[in-house]
């Protein structure tokens, strides 16, 4: 068998880099759309936690005053 001419190795190189060149801007893509997904996820994770710490905080701020450790002893 004959070795490719060096205008076929070339061509052959040019076209086993368009093919990794198309992967990985398909690759990239796929990527892209899954920092978009946990992009938004995040943002609701922190929103849901935001409202959580507010409805805790409206608890906390419902709860009585701290009795002193004296009338709570006598009580007992």
């Amino acid at each position: 068998m004959a070795t490719p001419s060096p205008t076929d190795q070339i061509a052959e190189r040019v076209d086993r880099l368009l093919l990794r060149h198309a992967e990985l801007q398909r690759t990239n893509a796929l990527l892209t759309d899954q920092v978009a997904a946990l992009t938004q996820e995040r943002d609701s994770l922190k929103s849901r936690l935001s409202a959580a710490r507010a409805r805790v905080d409206a608890l906390l701020e419902r709860l009585p005053a701290a009795a002193p450790a004296a009338v709570t002893k006598e009580a007992e």
